[in-house]
């Protein structure tokens, strides 16, 4: 299991709700995830074993820039 951070464009908790079961199928059945929305690169943790350009595209196809940190 890896951590990967990511720099996003998503700043409501409507979007994360939106998000949420996209993540949820990603990182299962073990992994997790998490936004922190007061960091100013609206910052996404996932803990997966899933490779990082999985969750950028992810993102970027859901209409949200992402970039690995």
């Amino acid at each position: 299991m890896t951590v990967l951070v990511f720099k996003t464009t998503v700043g409501k908790r409507k979007e994360i709700r939106h998000l949420k079961p996209f993540l949820n199928r990603m990182v299962e059945p073990e992994g997790r995830w998490n936004f922190d929305l007061e960091d100013c690169d609206n910052i996404l943790r996932v803990e997966t074993c899933q490779h990082s350009s999985k969750v950028a595209s992810l993102l970027q196809e859901q209409g949200f820039a992402c970039e690995e940190l």
